[in-house]
């Protein structure tokens, strides 16, 4: 009997045949980790233009019209996470290839975020830096954390999970979204900001948990940022292209803000001469908010039962 293919891309870590039981679909599907990244589609293409299945890990790999019009064999697309900005699901169903989902865990990115806010505050880079290299002993003061506000910028899952350790730290939450309501801030327990422009004029720390859409998309330009205090730090573990990647270089250069935590791109991985590399005033991860051990495990088992339910006839957790 002749296998299918199924292509695992982005295989950072080559972890995504240990992560998951992958027996049930092993007798009639052969499974192609790659491990690199490829940058140009046509390397792409001559890659997995013979897979019937293709895996990919969040955002690493977009799929856009021209990429499924050169994979004619393409028939099951699985994305980790049940939203993907990256993915036309238009061109998919175009192309009639299904497109499935998975679940995936609200903790890692919310811990990232500390990470990231207690970095800022702390001066951790730097510290760390000097006590590697035999540089100074203690040379920063830090911030404090209990009594300043924390402003959110959306109150969902992220959001309130956010919000609940900053009340444990002391601190004053107010969030903002479009969306949001009296009664949704409430039954969190924090403040809600009666404007945009008020959460970024009155929090020493905002930190972005929305979802990229039309309304979102440059949410944060160069007036919003202007607006922020010269004291305050911003924290982008959601979406990059919710803020304008420009006004955000100039931002920093210009010291508008104190610093950025980043943990998302408008490209990734991000090019060796972008100058948010270079500035010195920017605390960034390459995009780990989701890359746990208990969220991969989680993705590729859930991976194999789509895998599973697209050879048996009823795909599921489908969003395309």
């Amino acid at each position: 009997m002749t296998k299918l293919r199924c292509a695992v891309l982005d295989d950072y870590q080559n972890v995504a045949l240990t992560m998951a039981d992958w027996a049930p679909v092993m007798g009639g599907v052969e499974i192609r980790p790659f491990h690199q990244h490829f940058d140009q589609e046509d390397d792409l293409v001559h890659a997995i233009e013979d897979c019937e299945i293709v895996v990919i890990m969040r955002e690493r790999t977009p799929f856009g019209a021209s990429l499924f019009a050169r994979l004619p064999q393409l028939k099951l697309l699985v994305t980790t996470g049940m939203r993907n900005a990256s993915v036309d699901l238009v061109a998919a169903k175009m192309q009639e290839v299904a497109v499935c989902g998975t679940g995936t865990l609200p903790e890692p990115p919310t811990e990232l975020t500390w990470a990231l806010i207690l970095g800022l505050a702390r001066n951790l880079a730097q510290e760390n830096h000097a006590f590697h290299t035999h540089g100074p002993w203690q040379n920063t003061i830090g911030r404090d954390l209990h009594g300043k506000r924390l402003g959110l910028l959306g109150l969902g899952k992220l959001g309130a999970l956010t919000a609940r350790v900053g009340a444990a730290f002391g601190m004053e939450i107010t969030a903002w979204s479009q969306n949001l309501t009296r009664e949704r801030a409430d039954e969190v327990g924090v403040g809600l900001a009666s404007t945009k422009e008020e959460l970024l004029e009155t929090s020493d720390f905002v930190s972005i948990h929305l979802v990229l859409s039309d309304r979102t998309r440059g949410m944060i330009g160069n007036a919003e940022l202007q607006r922020m205090r010269r004291s305050a730090y911003l924290i982008n573990t959601s979406r990059a292209q919710i803020v304008d990647q420009a006004a955000l270089v100039e931002a920093l250069q210009n010291n508008w803000i104190a610093g950025a935590g980043l943990d998302v791109f408008d490209m990734e991985p991000l090019p060796g001469d972008h100058p948010l590399r270079s500035l010195p005033n920017v605390l960034a991860t390459p995009h780990l908010g989701y890359v746990t051990e208990e969220n991969y495990r989680l993705y590729y088992r859930e991976i194999v039962e789509d895998i599973v339910s697209y050879l048996a006839g009823s795909p599921i957790r489908r969003i395309a």
